[in-house]
C-alpha cells in the first residue's frame, strides 16, 4: 500500500463522518441533568441533591449509530491508493492499419512479394488483437478508408487479404492524407497508425510534422525493403523504425508501442481509475449492526437501511434503483445486446444495441424518425444488408448533409454505389431462360410450393458472403469514384 497515493474518491461524504463523531457528544450534552438543572439550583448545593444511578453499561446505542456513521461515510468516500487497471487494456489500445498499394510493393525481394508478405503478417497481428478495435487504410497516390474502427478480425481479414496494387490507379505515396484519414478517424483520442510501405514521397516529407502537430496520434513505421527514403520518413514523422521478421518479433514490436503510447496519454488524461477500497469497510459495518441487536436497545432502521441503500454499487447489475436506460447501458457493456436492446428507452442506443444484435428490422424501425447523422448512416447500413443500395445511398447522402465530414459515411456511400453497379451488371449479363427450359424438383400436383426465405447476416463476415461482387472488385470501384470526386 503506497500511503503516498492515499485520498478519496469521494471526499465530501467525510461531513457525514463529522456528524457522526459528534453524535455522542450531543447526546451525552442533551442527558446532562447538572446542565439543564443549573439555572434553577445553585451550581454549589447541586452535587449534593442529585443522586446519579450509576449506568452499568458504558456502550450505548448512540454509539454504535455513531460508529456506522463514521465507517460508512470513510466506505461512501471511496479510500483509495492504487489505481484500477484494466486487465483488456492492452487490447483497447486503437490501431489503424495504412498499408502501400503503390506498384513497388509487387517487388519480390521480401518473398514472395512485398505485399503478399505484409498481408501475411497483418493476418497474424489482427489474430492477436482480437476484442481490440482497428481500421484498416490504404494508399498510393491517394488515401482510402477501407473499414472504420472493427473488432471483428474476419472482416478484417477478409479485406486485407484482397488488397493489390491494381486497386489505386492514382501514382505516389499520400502518407499526409492517410495521416489526416487517420485523425479524423480518431476523433482526438489517442491511437496509433501503422504505415506498412517500402519507401516515401520525399517531397511530401517536409509537411508531415505539420499535418500531426497537437494530435494524439502516434506512426509507427514497418519498412519492406531497404529504401533509404523509409529512414526520412521515420525522421519526419517522428515514428519508430521498425522491419518485416520470420518470427513474431515485429508483431510484439507493434503491439508494445501502441499500448506503451495509449497508456501514456491514457494517465496524462486521467483516464485510468482509481480502485474504490470502500468496500472492505462493509465488514465491521455488519458487525456493528450486529452488536446493535440487544435487549432493551432501539435503533432507527429506517436510517441504517437509508445509508446502505446509498453505499451500495452503482454499477450492480441488479440495482433495483437504475433507470431503463442504465440497464440497457449494463447490458449493452457486457455484450448482451438483444436485453439492451429491450431495456432501452432511449431510441438512438435502442437502436444500437438492435443493430448490434443483428435484429435489423427493430433497428430500422428505432433508427427511421431520427434526424441524425449516426441515425442515417446505421440506416444505411441495414439497407446495404438488404441489398437495397437505393434506399442507402439516400441515407449515406443524408449523413453527409447533416455531418459533411462523416469518414464512414462516404467511404460506404461509395461502397454502396460500386455494389450497386456491380448488381445492375450481374443482372444485365444473365442469360435468359426460356418458360419451356423451367424445371420443377417436383411433379405437378405433389408436395407444397415453399417460399425459401434467405437468413439475415448476424455478421459483416457472413454478410459478404451473399454479396455479388468480390471485395477486391468494389475496392476497386469505390476508390476510383473517391477519386473522381476529389478532382471533380
Amino acid at each position: 500500500m503506497d500511503f503516498n497515493d492515499f485520498h478519496f474518491l469521494r471526499p465530501a461524504w467525510l461531513l457525514l463522518a463529522l456528524f457522526g463523531a459528534l453524535l455522542p457528544m450531543a447526546w451525552h450534552r442533551n442527558r446532562e441533568l447538572q446542565r439543564r438543572l443549573r439555572g434553577n439550583i445553585a451550581p454549589h448545593l447541586l452535587p449534593y441533591l442529585l443522586l446519579t444511578p450509576i449506568d452499568p453499561h458504558r456502550l450505548r446505542p448512540v454509539h454504535l449509530a455513531s460508529a456506522l456513521l463514521v465507517i460508512g461515510a470513510v466506505a461512501a468516500a471511496g479510500p483509495t491508493w492504487e489505481q484500477d487497471r484494466p486487465d483488456f487494456l492492452e487490447n483497447r489500445a486503437p490501431l489503424i492499419i495504412a498499408v502501400d498499394l503503390s506498384p513497388s510493393m509487387d517487388t519480390a525481394d521480401v518473398p514472395p512479394t512485398r505485399l503478399t508478405a505484409a498481408k501475411q503478417k497483418l493476418h497474424d497481428l489482427i489474430q492477436r488483437r482480437k476484442g481490440a478495435r482497428t481500421a484498416l487504410l490504404v494508399y498510393a497516390g491517394s488515401a482510402h478508408l477501407v473499414l472504420p474502427p472493427t473488432d471483428d478480425p474476419a472482416l478484417l481479414d477478409t479485406f486485407i487479404q484482397a488488397l493489390g496494387t491494381d486497386l489505386i490507379s492514382k501514382p505516389g505515396k499520400d502518407v499526409a492524407g492517410v495521416i489526416d484519414q487517420a485523425k479524423r478517424l480518431l476523433e482526438g483520442t489517442p491511437g496509433t497508425l501503422l504505415l506498412v510501405t517500402d519507401g516515401a514521397d520525399v517531397a511530401q516529407l517536409p509537411a508531415l510534422k505539420q499535418h500531426l502537430a497537437n494530435s494524439p496520434l502516434q506512426v509507427l513505421v514497418l519498412a519492406l525493403g531497404s529504401n533509404p527514403t523509409l529512414k526520412e520518413l521515420a525522421s519526419a514523422t517522428d515514428a519508430p523504425l521498425g522491419s518485416l521478421t520470420l518470427n513474431e518479433d515485429d508483431l510484439d514490436w507493434i503491439e508494445l508501442h501502441a499500448q506503451q503510447h495509449f497508456q501514456n496519454a491514457d494517465e496524462q488524461q486521467r483516464l485510468l481509475q482509481w480502485k474504490d477500497a470502500g468496500y472492505w469497510l462493509c465488514w465491521p459495518l455488519l458487525l456493528i449492526a450486529l452488536l446493535s441487536v440487544r435487549r432493551g436497545w432501539s435503533l432507527n432502521w429506517t436510517a441504517v437501511l437509508l445509508l446502505g441503500v446509498l453505499l451500495q454499487p452503482v454499477q450492480a447489475e441488479a440495482n433495483p434503483f437504475m433507470t431503463p436506460d442504465q440497464r440497457g447501458r449494463w447490458a449493452f457493456e457486457h455484450h448482451h445486446y438483444p436485453e439492451a436492446a429491450a431495456r432501452f428507452v432511449d431510441p438512438y442506443w435502442k437502436g444500437i444495441a438492435a443493430y448490434n444484435a443483428a435484429d435489423y428490422a427493430l433497428a430500422e424501425t428505432t433508427f427511421t424518425p431520427l434526424n441524425t447523422a449516426q441515425a442515417a448512416f446505421y440506416l444505411g447500413n441495414i439497407h446495404v444488408r438488404q441489398f437495397k443500395f437505393d434506399d442507402a445511398i439516400t441515407d449515406y447522402q443524408r449523413a453527409l448533409q447533416l455531418q459533411p465530414v462523416f469518414p464512414e459515411a462516404s467511404a460506404n456511400l461509395a461502397l454502396a454505389i460500386a455494389l450497386k453497379k456491380d448488381t445492375e451488371s450481374a443482372a444485365n449479363n444473365t442469360p435468359e431462360v426460356k418458360p419451356d427450359e423451367i424445371k420443377f424438383d417436383k411433379a405437378p400436383g405433389k408436395g407444397q410450393s415453399k417460399a425459401v426465405q434467405i437468413r439475415q447476416a448476424s455478421s459483416d463476415a457472413l454478410w459478404l458472403q451473399n454479396l455479388t461482387t468480390s471485395p477486391a472488385n468494389f475496392l476497386k470501384r469505390k476508390f476510383s469514384l473517391q477519386d473522381q470526386e476529389a478532382q471533380r
